[in-house]
C-alpha cells in the first residue's frame, strides 16, 4: 500500500479517481478521472520511453547489425565480403559485383525448403538494374525478388525477418560508407 500511496502522490491524482481492488498488484492499475487534465509535466512523462532488454533476440532469427565496406555484422558475427543470409544460416556468396548475379548464383534461393517468400538483393552503393530474364526466372520459381542498394536491403531484410517472413538476402558490401553502421 505504501507503493500505491507513492504512485498516487507522484501522479497527483485525487484518491476518488483510483479504482482500488483487494490485491496490491491490481492496485497499481488505476483509472484516471475523465476530468483529469494533463499538465505539461505529465505530458513529458508520456513522451519518455525506456526499454530494458532482458534477453537477446531468438537465435533462430538472423538480423543484420551493421555493414561496412568490408562486409557485415550479422547476429554479432563478422562476415567479410558478399554474403547470403538465410533464415538460420549465413554463407559466403561468390559474386564480385551486381554483374555477377545470374541464374546460377541465385540457384540456392529457389532450391531451399521451406521455400523462401522473398529475396532481398543488396547491389552495393546504389540500386543496379539486373537482367529482366533473371528476375523472371526467380518469379517462375516462386520467389519474389526485391533489388535495392545494400543499406536499404539490410533494413528491408531486418524488417521482413522481424515480421517472421521467410526472407533471404544476397548482399554485396558498398564501396563507400559514410558511417560503418546501419
Amino acid at each position: 500500500m505504501a507503493a500505491l500511496a507513492a504512485l498516487r502522490r507522484s501522479w497527483q491524482v485525487p484518491a476518488h479517481c483510483w479504482k482500488l481492488s483487494n490485491t496490491a498488484a491490481r492496485a497499481a492499475n488505476w483509472q484516471p478521472c475523465r476530468g483529469h487534465r494533463l499538465s505539461p509535466s505529465d505530458d513529458e512523462l508520456y513522451q519518455k520511453t525506456t526499454i530494458t532488454i532482458l534477453q537477446k533476440e531468438s537465435p533462430d532469427m538472423m538480423f543484420i547489425d551493421s555493414y561496412s565496406t568490408e562486409g557485415f555484422v550479422i547476429n554479432g558475427d563478422k562476415v567479410i565480403g558478399p554474403c547470403v543470409v538465410l533464415p538460420r544460416v549465413i554463407l559466403q556468396w561468390n559474386v564480385g559485383s551486381y554483374k555477377d548475379i545470374s541464374e546460377e548464383s541465385l540457384a540456392l534461393f529457389h532450391m531451399l525448403e521451406p521455400r523462401i517468400e522473398i529475396l532481398v538483393l543488396g547491389t552495393g552503393d546504389k540500386v543496379q538494374r539486373l537482367d529482366p530474364a533473371i528476375l523472371k526466372f526467380m518469379r517462375q520459381k516462386g520467389v519474389a525478388v526485391e533489388v535495392q542498394d545494400t543499406p536499404n536491403a539490410c533494413a528491408t531484410f531486418n524488417f521482413l525477418t522481424s515480421e517472421r517472413r521467410l526472407a533471404a538476402a544476397g548482399l554485396i558490401p558498398p564501396f563507400y560508407v559514410e558511417k560503418d553502421v546501419v
